[in-house]
């Protein structure tokens, strides 16, 4: 049996469940809503204050779709009871990051600015040099954030770029020089 695949999900006070045919599940709750397709192999109940999730029979893909669904739904559930973030550093002589609006701007050293528009349903803050992304998607969140880092990602030499907040870079020792 899956270990996640078959761990209740809790369903806090003031968030609602529904789920419709062809498993169809709308989570609704006080950060806002959100809406997916789950593989509609999978039977999810919704039984008082919790959802279950349960395979159909042992074969490897309806394994690997047990875990997976009931990971998804869990991150709805937290995403618009609680919301996600991810934050980001940005190191390095003259790397700057600003906010106008929904535009990020960010200054990496190259000959121009790169413009960044925050995708619908999230949000980007900046303070200093750290970059804030908010969201109660988990996908979008982390797929925004991976974008931002794409645009310098940070090097292993002088630790420049934009890299996580918990990342740890391994640092590489540099040229020495002739005797």
């Amino acid at each position: 049996m899956s270990r996640i695949g078959r761990m209740p999900i809790a369903v806090p006070a003031g968030v609602t469940v529904d789920i419709a045919e062809n498993n169809h599940v709308t989570v609704k709750g006080p950060k806002g809503t959100l809406e997916r397709d789950l593989p509609e192999e999978m039977e999810i109940k919704l039984e008082g204050e919790t959802v279950t999730v349960a395979r159909p029979n042992d074969l490897k893909r309806m394994k690997s779709l047990h875990g997976l669904t009931r990971s998804l739904l869990n991150n709805m559930v937290v995403g618009v009871n609680n919301g996600y973030t991810k934050e980001l550093e940005v190191n390095g002589v003259g790397y700057r990051a600003s906010k106008s609006g929904k535009e990020l701007t960010l200054n990496l050293g190259y000959s121009h600015p790169v413009i960044m528009t925050d995708p619908e349903g999230l949000e980007s803050k900046v303070e200093g040099n750290k970059i804030t992304i908010t969201g109660i998607d988990k996908e979008k969140v982390g797929q925004y954030a991976a974008e931002i880092r794409d645009k310098r990602r940070p090097e292993p030499y002088k630790g420049k770029g934009i890299k996580y907040v918990d990342e740890v870079i391994r640092r590489k020792v540099g040229k020495t020089g002739k005797k």
